[in-house]
């Protein structure tokens, strides 16, 4: 049986949202379907009401694809209320390479990449250094306060 994973993700800003997690995860924003201009004219084209697609709907892209095509798509799907809680789920970048990697390349690693998304918009929540453990990693949050984590 074939199927497609897509992960869709709550938020107030999709493009705020696409442009960072394209950012953090290597993806590209989705083109929309051939022939269409934009999302929402794809989306007219298949009969979607006006009334149920919000302003600005569709004019951007609202998702992300992995280049290679190996990762899921993600949806932003804009709601109208903000994030209350702490998320369930988060997606933990593995940029470190593995415990076979000495600790102190994962830690530069990790440096690298966390510095690179505090520019795009991301905030340190706190930083596991535990060299007993041989760890290096971050707690971050992207620009709408999801958790993440850089290992």
């Amino acid at each position: 049986m074939e199927m497609a994973v897509q992960l869709t993700i709550d938020c107030f800003d999709p493009q705020r949202m696409v442009t960072f997690w394209a950012e953090a995860l290597g993806y590209v924003p989705e083109p929309p379907p051939g022939g269409h201009a934009t999302w929402r004219a794809y989306w007219a084209a298949m009969g979607v009401p006006e009334a149920e697609l919000p302003a600005g709907a569709g004019d951007i892209p609202e998702s992300i694809i992995d280049p290679a095509g190996r990762g899921p798509r993600v949806w932003f799907q804009q709601v109208p209320e903000p994030k209350v809680a702490k998320n369930r789920w988060h997606f933990d970048l593995k940029v470190g390479g593995g415990r076979d990697m000495p600790r102190d390349v994962r830690a530069q690693r990790v440096k690298a990449t966390v510095e690179r998304l505090v520019k795009a918009g991301a905030t340190v929540l706190r930083i596991k250094d535990e060299p007993d453990m041989g760890l290096y990693a971050a707690a971050m949050q992207d620009p709408e306060g999801n958790e993440f984590d850089v290992v």
